[in-house]
């Protein structure tokens, strides 16, 4: 699976071509890997725009307002849920959960996470997108930007660059402490 997102990064969609280099890399068939390529979402077999956005529209997103938010990304964009603009600078779709049911409705430009984007917000996401044209989107800057609630604050960061424990695991015993 990373080799075809490797690929998909190389060639901004997963070609035929691509299908059969990866095929070949791990000893399967075309076939066989096109069946994982067209399974998961995540892999696209036809080329996107420079900003793919996707809206996540499962219940908790959409008990919170995520159809709203697509209709205003598609409006903004002018592209309809499921195609790319003409011009190729967006695609639009909406996806089944992407994970942040905390921080609902979820959005993701280019796979990078933001959360609690309203209506409004989304609006303002997609000018700034289009007028600040960023090579590439980074997810905390945008949730800074444009984002709400996200589904787990996880307070002030560490300097040192080591992987610190997870608070909501610590009534388990996993958090990472090993005492």
């Amino acid at each position: 699976m990373p080799l075809l997102y490797l690929a998909m990064n190389e060639y901004g969609y997963l070609t035929d071509e691509a299908i059969r280099e990866v095929a070949g890399l791990v000893g399967m068939t075309s076939v066989q890997v096109s069946s994982v390529a067209t399974f998961y979402t995540m892999y696209k077999r036809d080329e996107v725009g420079q900003y793919l956005l996707s809206v996540c529209t499962s219940i908790s997103c959409a008990l919170l307002g995520a159809k709203d938010v697509l209709h205003a990304v598609e409006d903004e964009t002018g592209v309809p849920a499921g195609e790319t603009g003409v011009e190729r600078e967006f695609s639009v779709e909406h996806v089944e959960c992407l994970g942040a049911c905390g921080g609902a409705p979820a959005v993701q430009v280019n796979y990078e996470l933001i959360e609690g984007l309203g209506v409004e917000k989304a609006r303002e996401l997609v000018r700034w997108l289009r007028d600040a044209g960023p090579e590439v989107v980074n997810g905390d800057e945008m949730q800074t930007l444009f984002g709400g609630q996200r589904s787990f604050e996880w307070g002030p960061a560490e300097t040192a660059g080591s992987a610190r424990p997870v608070p909501a695991l610590e009534a388990f015993g996993t958090s990472g402490d090993t005492a």
